[in-house]
């Protein structure tokens, strides 16, 4: 059987299948389609079939990233939307959390995200729930279905509830979707307590907005995906026809969700606001297991693609999670990879500031028209462009299905060029010199920022532009070196067959540790797991594959964050000691023994976990004699001058190959060039390891 991991970015469309009886694997792009992305989804379907010589009936699970949700977030398509929240708490969202995103320099302090829903739309509902989620006042039935009969006049497409303190007690949002299905049924409904059951209700109410704003788009993105792998299935050849409908089966498809694990499409258009991190999620775990596979356990993983390059670490094979993100300046406490993104992809437009000065994204041309030298019909240089007219890159991407004009793209260059005083190579250079920095900068943000030495680390590299800056990242940031896998293009399409199904809960319990209830405690764990078991079940899983596992929110009384630690049994004093340990490695101290410092419970959490085979990572081919061979030679400008360049096929270089810069790595979907003073060794599993070893 066949499974097959299909990732949808900006530009193109990455796919990967393997074939489970065999052990073959393949990877490939077509472009991406973003009128339609399903119709890019459903094209590399096909192609990965060709590829393996098989047939839609010989697909076992088809896993899925998007950035549907993620795009229409980023982009600000936020409308008929409708909050419902507690009467005399209308105001939640302009209250909202102040922050200060720059220092205290700027000529203005406080920053708020952007509204979500405008004013006319808020609607409170009488009742009150305590914090402990006793009755204080009776849910107003009158009141609810009021404000259900003015969001439908108002046109409103999705509604989000956040009742206070409904993370203790659901039944008043409950009670509300009721009156919502009876008044308004065709409109989506997020509910809090279903979507984010923990306290602060200014992010609990944002996250479920979200969730509800994106509803609609992944409903009817995923309904369109389920048609056209319905309409493939028919189409396999089948000996009987005649008994179609009875013989039919429905391919398993699974999304990617933002916290590290997978759902299938039915599960995830009920919880979609869990996808806004899909895509980049799945690359930082294809990354981290073919690491892991290699021997780092210590990386920093960048995924460079045609609109922009996210950044993560990972630490001992797990990339880092956080419940602080957001997209599009809407904030989500929903559990996600921690993942920084900035406009430095390979589509990214170089321009010039007001002041003249030379700008890099985050703008992008994306897959249409594309940069200068598709030929499309794009007219602004863009980074792409650069690398070409520098020799960096070859005339052809996807091993020639994409021609690119170079003349063009120089001409782009020129004309900006000449805007600085500055020759087309000039201008090239300096675009990747910016691109660079860029990109350092962000990975600055998931280290240093968090207390992590950035030289104690390895950089994985891949998405079709991820490596072609790797060496200048190493001599910005010192960097232990550079490792790129093979068929770095699809490494988010191959994580996406390593990811088991994962659900996240969690249940606020807010107790100094000196008085928490341990029964109770033990029981709510308990319950959270039952609520994983059944959805686990609900998925196929046995009893006996699935896994859960306890965390727990903790901080010191008086604190306003809190810092997740393990909470794997019963021993409360272990969790504590934990938590002392972990805020040590992340601020810098800890009141461990100090009694004047209590520490306090926030939030319990169990993730339910059902394991999938993960593909088998082959080694690659010894040489046996010789030496690499270039496969040809052409001018690249590295410094000033352009210089004569061996460049190599990848295909072509086994295990404990060795070539010394300045060379060209291409394959289909990728480059990598190897600056001068650099040194390009092949490892056992067919990983390029760049290190340093000239003068920089």
């Amino acid at each position: 059987m066949i499974r097959i991991g299909i990732d949808t970015g900006g530009t193109f469309t990455d796919v990967v299948a393997v074939d489970d009886a065999t052990g073959r694997l393949a990877a490939s792009k077509v472009p991406s389609t973003p009128a339609d992305p399903s119709e890019g989804f459903l094209a590399a379907v096909r192609k990965a079939l060709t590829l393996l010589d098989a047939t839609a009936g010989d697909i076992a699970v088809v896993s899925h990233g998007t950035t549907v949700a993620t795009n229409q977030l980023l982009q600000g398509k936020v409308t008929d939307l409708g909050f419902v929240t507690t009467a005399g708490f209308e105001h939640l969202l302009e209250i909202a959390r102040q922050s200060v995103p720059d220092g205290y320099g700027n000529s203005y302090f406080w920053v708020k995200p952007p509204r979500i829903v405008p004013a006319d739309l808020v609607h409170g509902v009488g009742g009150r729930l305590d914090a402990d989620g006793a009755e204080v006042r009776p849910f107003d039935e009158a009141s609810a279905r009021e404000a259900a009969r003015r969001l439908k006049a108002a046109g409103v497409r999705s509604i989000g509830v956040s009742f206070l303190h409904s993370y203790a007690n659901p039944d008043h949002e409950q009670a509300m979707r009721a009156v919502l299905q009876a008044e308004f049924p065709e409109a989506a409904v997020s509910l809090s307590c279903e979507v984010l059951p923990e306290y602060r209700e200014y992010e609990r109410s944002m996250t479920t907005l979200v969730d509800a704003a994106v509803k609609p788009t992944v409903s009817s993105y995923v309904s369109r995906i389920r048609e056209r792998l319905d309409a493939l299935e028919d189409c396999a050849d089948l000996e009987d026809h005649a008994d179609l409908a009875q013989r039919r089966r429905r391919i398993p498809f699974y999304v990617m969700k933002s916290n590290g694990g997978v759902l299938s499409a039915e599960e995830v258009v009920r919880q979609p606001v869990t996808t806004v991190l899909s895509g980049p999620a799945a690359g930082a775990l294809g990354a981290a297991l073919l690491c892991a596979h290699a021997g780092f356990d210590r990386i920093l993983t960048l995924d460079g693609g045609g609109t922009s390059t996210d950044v993560a670490v990972v630490l001992h094979g797990e990339p880092a999670v956080t419940t602080e993100g957001g997209v599009g300046g809407y904030p989500s406490k929903i559990p996600m990879i921690d993942v920084v993104t900035v406009g430095a992809g390979g589509g990214s437009v170089a321009w010039l500031s007001p002041q003249g000065l030379l700008k890099v994204g985050p703008r992008s041309a994306g897959a249409d028209p594309g940069p200068v030298c598709y030929g499309r019909g794009g007219a602004e240089p863009t980074v792409t462009d650069a690398h070409l007219v520098l020799g960096r890159i070859p005339e052809g991407l996807l091993g020639g299905e994409v021609p690119l004009d170079r003349a063009a793209a120089r001409a782009g260059l020129a004309g900006l060029g000449d805007k600085l005083g500055l020759t087309a190579e000039a201008t090239a250079a300096g675009i990747l010199e910016i691109s660079a920095w860029n990109q350092a900068n962000a990975l600055r943000q998931v280290t240093v920022k968090r207390g992590l030495d950035v030289r104690d680390f390895l950089l994985t590299a891949f998405g079709g532009s991820g490596a072609l800056l790797s060496c200048r990242l190493v001599d910005i940031l010192g960097l232990r070196g550079v490792l790129v896998p093979p068929h770095p293009g699809n490494v988010s399409a191959f994580g996406l067959l390593t990811v088991d199904v994962r659900n996240d809960y969690v249940q606020t319990y807010v107790r100094r540790h000196d008085r928490i209830d341990t029964a109770q405690v033990t029981a709510l764990y308990a319950e959270l797991e039952r609520e994983a078991e059944q959805a686990l079940d609900a998925e196929g899983f046995a009893k006996s594959e699935q896994v859960f596992k306890r965390s727990a929110d903790l901080r010191y009384f008086g604190q306003a964050y809190e810092v997740r630690v393990p909470a794997p049994d019963d021993d409360f004093d272990a969790v504590v000691e934990a938590f002392h340990t972990a805020h040590e490695s992340m601020y810098g101290y800890s009141f461990r023994g100090d009694e004047r410092q209590t520490v306090e419970w926030v939030n319990l959490r169990v993730a339910g976990i059902g394991p999938i085979r993960r593909p088998a990572i082959a080694e690659a081919p010894a040489r046996e004699t010789g030496k690499p061979e270039p496969a040809g030679v052409r001018p690249v400008w590295f410094g000033d001058e352009p210089v004569q360049t061996s460049v190599y096929d990848r295909s072509a270089l086994m295990a404990g190959d060795r070539i010394t810069g300045p060379a060209i790595v291409q394959e289909y979907g990728s480059t990598v060039p190897v600056h001068p003073g650099f040194a390009c060794a092949v490892d056992r599993w067919g990983n390029l390891l760049l290190t340093r070893e000239g003068p920089a």
